[in-house]
């Protein structure tokens, strides 16, 4: 079966959108629409590299040090791009790197699809499997996001950039590790670790980081 490129796009993309939309309730009015979509649109882009970089690079035979830099390498891409003047101590940095890391995560799911797919592997098992772990991958990055932009905001950047970075060392190693075990560019194995693993780190960031920002605005106007 030949997957047609268009289609597979919107596969990660669709599924990304859904989650901004229920991920922002709540947050009306602290954030600007335009750059909403301008952080999703720039995660896309460096998604793009990321995976492109991922599937040049082989893990083997130095896999643990393969793990460790890509963690570092994908998290220094969002602080990157959050870290401008403007957004130091903005609320705004934390739903930004929401947004950014959505368009990070969304990019892995056609790239995964279209590499096995020119192995071979189109089937529909795969596509399903594909589209479970590429759940996962959403989930954890906009997550690891959102965490980063927190950093930002409250001032300890390096704090949330390394605790981010260590969280990914795990969710690396579900993804390279069966990489290196089935000797495949991205072969989509032990999808159900990704998407747990993801939703913890996703609920955990949803529930106990992002609504801080709001507790912390109304501090301050109940001081005025």
């Amino acid at each position: 079966m030949d997957v047609p490129v268009q289609a597979v796009l919107f596969l990660g993309i669709i599924p990304a959108l859904f989650i901004m939309w229920i991920s922002l309730k709540g947050y009306e009015g602290n954030y600007k629409d335009k750059s909403i979509f301008l952080t999703f649109v720039i995660g896309i882009i460096f998604g793009v590299i990321s995976v492109v970089v991922r599937l040049v690079i082989s893990p083997l035979p130095l896999l643990i040090v393969y793990i460790i830099l890509f963690a570092f390498f994908e998290q220094l891409f969002k602080t990157i791009v959050l870290n401008l003047r403007r957004l130091h101590f903005k609320k705004e940095a934390t739903i930004y790197g929401l947004t950014l890391g959505l368009g990070f995560g969304s990019s892995f799911t056609p790239f995964m699809i279209i590499a096995e797919s020119m192995l071979g592997d189109s089937s529909n098992y795969f596509l399903i499997l594909a589209a479970i772990g590429s759940l996962g991958i959403i989930l954890f990055h906009s997550a690891t996001g959102a965490y980063i932009g927190f950093g930002i905001y409250s001032g300890k950047l390096t704090r949330y950039l390394l605790i981010a970075i260590l969280i990914q060392l795990p969710f690396n190693a579900i993804i390279d590790a069966t990489r290196f075990l089935s000797l495949r560019a991205y072969f989509p194995h032990i999808q159900a670790g990704l998407v747990i693993y993801g939703l913890i780190v996703f609920i955990y960031v949803i529930k106990r980081i992002m609504p801080q920002i709001l507790e912390k605005k109304g501090r301050k106007r109940s001081k005025k």
